[in-house]
């Protein structure tokens, strides 16, 4: 299993896509659709209808990288919310391709304290 940079930036595209788009159809789709920079230090991370296949997209300081991820009996369980494109962090990804609703976590509020009391 690959593990991907804590620190990077994770966009989700909702809706289901066709899946026989390729590396510059995903890029086209980042930069026309989803509204960012397909260059930047992200990841995009796309489903097809049925939520059996999920395709990852970066760039990789000199070439773009794909990645599938093909289940045979299980399905992905796609956040059902209202945004277009989800921002995600690394770990919630991570968690989506183990199979983990992503809408069923909660997670304890970040807090920031100003003195120990």
């Amino acid at each position: 299993m690959f593990r991907l940079a804590d620190n990077l930036r994770v966009y989700l595209h909702r809706d289901p896509i066709d899946f026989r788009a390729g590396i510059n159809g995903l890029a086209i789709l980042v930069e026309q659709n989803m509204g960012h920079n397909p260059f930047e230090r992200a990841v995009f991370a796309f489903c097809n209808r049925r939520r059996t296949r999920m395709k990852l997209l970066f760039f990789d300081r000199s070439g773009f990288v794909l990645v599938l991820k093909a289940l045979s009996e299980d399905r992905f369980r796609w956040p059902r919310r209202e945004e277009k494109v989800l921002a995600l962090d690394a770990e919630q990804l991570h968690w989506l391709l183990d199979g983990i609703d992503l809408d069923a976590m909660i997670r304890h509020p970040v807090r920031q304290y100003e003195y120990v009391g």
